[in-house]
């Protein structure tokens, strides 16, 4: 039986960075302590968020780390999506004391949460009420300061939860282009249009995009409307106090559905997995908004689409979880 092996996970993201001693048993089981949320905002680098933790727990880390990165990897300069810290893996050893360590997207993390997270880890949001298949793949999307988007398949060796062989496959989806499906989202493409030469599906389905679907409402109803943040009007249209913000929280479930569903038709998925705080945040309101249909209406596919179970993961800190076990499956095969 070989040692547990000590690391530190990180999951670093558009406005947090997130940082977790992670600890893999010698049966691959993966265990988390207390998780650590720092803003990026009030860092300037990424050695120097690194060094505050450090602090934190006492002045020493395990030699050994994980990250996972809101942004494409591979590069020798790693340069972050939605936030100006950039990292330069080839520096890691010297800078961070870390002798071996895994670099993965934000979205892969997901995706390796997602092939290790037990059937309890998932709730259930849209198609037939029943476990994601073990075989075949998954498209996993969540929105946040942008969109990720990864799939992964597996071979069903290793059960829900278990360790069998899969591939996670990182992907730039939530750059791909907005598809409008009615008048009121050809209105909000036209006002994003005024702004940006191309408008992907991120510009609408993430955290942020709230506010432009909120000002296109508003202008569709001669409603003057005064400034608010994206954070504001998620909170005026969860709970109830704006019923414009609260039919921009439900024309954003519309979208996220339709969105959900081209992800699907493209991987040819035989689940989907919706991921990040903010959809776990709003998964009533999912439940009673038009995202099934949306996610099904996809024409002549829609009979398919249909049999298609949609999950949410619900683990607290996928990105930190799915980090540790890209590590473990690079560096301990396990």
């Amino acid at each position: 039986m070989s040692d547990p092996v000590t690391l530190v996970a990180v999951d670093i993201g558009g406005t947090h960075a997130r940082f977790a001693i992670a600890t893999v048993a010698s049966d691959g089981a993966i265990s988390l302590g207390e998780p650590a949320t720092l803003h990026t905002r009030d860092h300037g680098s990424f050695q120097l968020a690194w060094q505050a933790f450090r602090d934190s727990q006492g002045g020493t880390l395990p030699n050994a780390v994980a990250m996972s990165v809101a942004g494409p990897v591979g590069a020798d300069v790693i340069k972050f999506t939605n936030n100006p810290w950039i990292i330069r893996p080839a520096l890691i050893e010297e800078k961070l004391g870390a002798s071996r360590h895994t670099i993965v997207n934000d979205f892969a993390a997901v995706g390796h949460a997602v092939a290790r997270a037990g059937e309890e880890d998932f709730i259930h949001l849209a198609g037939p009420d029943m476990p994601l298949p073990a075989t075949g793949t998954l498209s996993v999307l969540g929105p946040g300061t942008g969109l990720g988007v990864a799939h992964l398949w597996r071979d069903g060796t290793g059960g829900t939860g278990g360790t069998g062989f899969y591939h996670v496959q990182a992907t730039e989806g939530g750059h791909i282009d907005y598809a409008p499906l009615d008048a009121i989202e050809d209105a909000i493409l036209a006002r994003m249009r005024k702004r940006h030469t191309r408008v992907s599906v991120e510009r609408v389905v993430s955290g942020p995009g709230i506010v432009d679907i909120y000002a296109t409402l508003a202008a569709m109803e001669h409603k003057a409307i005064h400034e608010m943040s994206d954070v504001e009007i998620w909170t005026a249209g969860m709970d109830g106090s704006d019923s414009l913000a609260a039919a921009a929280v439900d024309r954003f479930c519309l979208a996220l559905g339709a969105a959900a569903g081209d992800y699907a038709l493209a991987h040819g998925a035989s689940g989907v997995v919706i991921a990040g705080g903010l959809g776990y945040r709003i998964r009533d309101t999912i439940l009673a908004s038009g995202f099934a249909g949306r996610f099904t209406a996809k024409g002549r596919f829609a009979a398919m689409m249909a049999k298609i179970p949609v999950k949410l993961i619900t683990h607290p800190q996928p990105g930190l979880f799915g980090a540790a076990a890209a590590f473990a499956r690079e560096h301990l095969n396990r």
